[in-house]
């Protein structure tokens, strides 16, 4: 007889995943994502519980894609608190954002 198959990985267990896109309605909003990314980037990766991040161009000058994965709901939940305190959460405010949050 066949042994059973694994049970699936509960979804707390699969951390905290956002993903989505940055919209910026100017070039000059554009360019703030610009200014601000390499200082945020790094401040994020350097968090607890970030196991991946990344903010990326697309084929459209004005729209970023954004991956994050955290290991968990608090370390997700730092990131947000320590992002709308910083220089990039003041800088990038205004700009639209589309994302869904997993987890």
């Amino acid at each position: 007889m066949p042994a059973d198959p694994p049970a699936p990985t509960p979804p707390a267990a699969l951390g905290v995943r956002l993903s989505g896109r940055l919209i910026c309605a100017s070039p000059d909003e554009a360019e703030t994502v610009r200014r601000h990314l390499p200082e945020h980037l790094r401040l994020t990766l350097a968090e607890p519980g970030c196991l991946a991040f990344s903010v990326r161009e697309t084929g459209d000058p004005m729209v970023w894609q954004v991956e994050e994965h955290f290991a968990d709901r608090p370390a997700f939940q730092a990131h947000q608190a320590r992002t709308r305190a910083s220089a990039w959460g003041r800088a990038t405010a205004a700009i639209r954002r589309d994302y869904a949050v997993t987890g």
